[in-house]
């Protein structure tokens, strides 16, 4: 008896990795472009991530499944003879969702508690993948005598289907992504 259902699974998943191959799963998602204002007030981070879409997963975004990327930026300061300290943390989620009725994509983000409208899905992506003006610290709790560098990476959320479909289609773990941390100096 064991024997059937272990073939069956064996050939349902040889099946799947030939219907759905890896490298439509792939991606090099990485942070670009990350800049750093340090005004009289707040320490402010702007960034993207790059590479972060798939064929599939912007299927799965056109019908309607909720994606989520999250966001980490860390303030360091710089400590020559001793481990760097953290001087604050923020977190950032942005989810973009699509409206099958009204034919809208909807972006929003937990830092705003905003949400965006967008008629066009590569407008929607782009939104989607990019952090304006996030404030990390204020600039009065910096010194200027000082070293300081942000940390900054960014992850794809598990996507949650309805009603447990994650166990059926398990290939949707492969849209999974997470990029490296990136460095960058103030200043």
């Amino acid at each position: 008896m064991r024997k059937p259902v272990l073939l069956l699974a064996v050939f349902l998943a040889c099946y799947c990795f030939l219907v759905f191959p890896l490298s439509s799963y792939r991606r090099d998602a990485r942070i670009a472009d990350i800049v750093i204002t340090d005004s009289d007030d707040q320490v402010m981070v702007y960034a993207k991530v790059t590479n972060c879409y798939t064929k599939r997963m912007e299927s799965a975004i056109l019908a309607g499944v909720p994606t989520t990327f999250t966001f980490l930026l860390d303030l360091y300061q710089e400590r020559p003879n001793s481990i760097d300290e953290k001087i604050s943390g923020v977190i950032v989620k942005q989810t973009i969702k699509y409206d099958n009725v009204k034919k809208v994509f909807y972006v929003s983000s937990m830092e705003g508690y905003k949400q965006s409208e967008f008629q066009d899905f590569d407008a929607a992506k782009k939104a989607m993948s990019e952090l304006n003006g996030i404030v990390l610290a204020s600039a009065k709790d910096l010194s200027k005598d000082k070293s300081y560098y942000v940390m900054v990476k960014a992850k794809l959320d598990k996507i949650r289907l309805p009603m447990h479909m994650e166990y059926v289609l398990f290939f949707v773990s492969l849209w999974d992504f997470e990029t490296d941390w990136y460095r960058q100096r103030i200043g």
